[in-house]
């Protein structure tokens, strides 16, 4: 016998606001993230069937508690969406409507021969596009068929784009169908090479805009994930449906700065066209600062603000003839070229060092970053795609008020990157680094290392030294940054309390972090 595990949304009115970052997003009726129902096979259906089919009373006894069901005698194995009672349930398949891989597999095992007709009939499905049949043999009456993506890190845009789309078609198919409930697989399979936190993100958010705009009809919806996918998707539901208040304030640190649009699709600035009203008429001279203002939404490049010869403006730069101004703007557009590389490459290799990550927030609020020294093989990594991934990461968290948490601990002479890789970073960030970075925060300082800082802050960076905290030990971290807001390494807990005596390390496992 195997198991089954379903998480399950149900729609409650409540008067609720959500805040995302700094948007409130009003709401009326909430979806609450309810339970995650472990049932064993035999019972799948008649469970989710009593719980989808009362919802109304399971809410008016539950309110605002949480309840997990669990038999914890039998292993968890798989979730299949085949086998729930609802509307309709979500096949995830290729551009033929003809692939194999398990979802797949079990839904037309399950439906029988006369689903396989029904789909030769639709003529295949475009990547990102929802197609509609008949549930034949299924416990739901209708199946969702779409098409997922292919991921490749070169192409992550578009791969977002698509995969937003796959989740949004489907919804607004339930809805125009008047479905009360959806069954979703995860719709990314693993040989298309989607990130499964990254699609994890994308689908939650994308169903919980839909519900918010547009999904009156829909009462519940169940994401049937298998046991591998099981631990990512409990983590992430509670920042798109928190089940209560405190649990919705707990999780405003690790929701990600990037939650798209208003319907849930990723955002990308440079791709944005602004029309502004007969941008070329001018009626008088009295009306060119208004007009310069409307130029000035049309975008961030050269073209579309009508600027000069850029090879020129770079030639007055080198001979000392240009203003403050166009210096900010000539460094801004080299800012926006490393972005622009740095969300195109793949960094992968740079990310699984973990040496930069989020965690929490200090006592004033603030974005907690920590780099991890040891974790830096300066002699084995590329510095070039280092500094892309530090702008990949910092972009996001620097639009506000943020503090860095260097742990120099156990590092060596091959962990140590050299002062031109630093004053090259300090060269090509933009200004928002400078301005928002309110302390840094040096664990475990050696006194060449603090030499190393002075002389770097002091002759070659302005702005930076007021802001170099040197801690001796993890207690005078904790008197600007609680222990539950920032994930310490093993190693450095060890070193700390061999050294100091200074830290409990059990302090350390109720702290919540996001690795990036």
């Amino acid at each position: 016998m195997f198991k089954q595990c379903c998480i399950v949304l149900i729609r409650k009115r409540v008067e609720c606001l959500l805040w995302v970052r700094d948007e409130v997003l009003p709401q009326v009726e909430e979806f609450k993230y309810l339970r995650v129902l472990f049932t064993s096979e035999g019972k799948l259906e008649s469970e989710i069937d009593r719980q989808i089919g009362a919802a109304s009373a399971v809410m008016r006894v539950l309110y605002r508690s949480v309840v997990v069901k669990r038999e914890l005698s039998q292993k968890v194995n798989t979730g299949d969406v085949a086998l729930l009672n609802c509307t309709a349930v979500v096949n995830t398949s290729n551009e033929s409507l003809s692939d194999k891989n398990p979802v797949s597999d079990s839904i037309h095992q399950l439906a029988g021969p006369e689903l396989r007709d029904e789909l030769l009939k639709l003529k295949g499905c475009r990547t990102g596009e929802a197609k509609l049949t008949k549930g034949f043999n299924l416990a739901a009456r209708f199946i969702l068929h779409t098409v997922g993506p292919k991921y490749k890190a070169k192409y992550r845009t578009a791969a977002e784009s698509s995969l937003y789309f796959c989740y949004r078609n489907i919804m607004q198919l339930a809805a125009e169908q008047s479905m009360t409930s959806v069954g979703f697989c995860v719709v990314t399979t693993a040989k298309r090479g989607y990130p499964l936190e990254d699609a994890t993100h994308i689908a939650f958010r994308t169903v919980r805009r839909f519900l918010e705009n547009y999904g009156n009809c829909i009462e519940s919806v169940v994401f049937a994930v298998s046991e591998l996918e099981e631990p990512v998707y409990r983590r992430l539901l509670p920042l798109y449906f928190p089940r209560s208040e405190p649990e919705e304030k707990a999780c405003l640190p690790l929701i990600p700065a990037d939650i798209g649009n208003s319907e849930g699709e990723s955002v990308v600035p440079e791709r944005q066209i602004r029309i502004t009203e007969k941008p070329g008429s001018l009626e008088d001279d009295g009306e060119e600062e208004s007009l310069e203002l409307d130029l000035g939404q049309v975008g961030t490049h050269a073209f579309a603000q009508m600027e000069g010869d850029v090879d020129k403006q770079r030639k007055q730069i080198l001979q000392g003839q240009i203003s403050e101004a166009a210096l900010q703007k000539q460094h801004q557009r080299n800012y926006s070229r490393w972005l622009g590389r740095a969300r195109a490459e793949d960094l992968s290799d740079i990310a699984a060092l973990k040496a930069l990550y989020q965690t929490g927030v200090d006592m004033c609020g603030r974005t907690v970053m920590v780099v991890v020294g040891r974790n830096i093989p300066v002699t084995l990594i590329d510095p070039e795609k280092a500094l892309l991934y530090f702008i990949h990461v910092m972009d996001h968290i620097t639009v506000k008020e943020y503090v860095i948490v260097y742990f120099h601990t156990l590092t060596g002479e091959h962990n140590h990157l050299n002062s031109d890789f630093f004053r090259n970073l300090y060269d090509i960030v933009d200004s928002k680094y400078k301005r928002n970075l309110k302390a840094f925060y040096f664990i475990h300082p050696t006194f060449r290392a603090k030499v190393s800082t002075w002389f770097f802050t002091t002759f070659s960076v302005s702005g930076l030294k007021e802001k170099v905290r040197y801690l001796e030990n993890l207690h005078q971290l904790f008197t600007c940054i609680k222990p539950e807001q920032i994930d310490i390494p093993p190693f450095v807990l060890e070193y700390d309390a061999r050294v100091s005596g200074s830290i409990n390390t059990d302090m350390n496992t109720s702290a919540g972090v996001v690795l990036l």
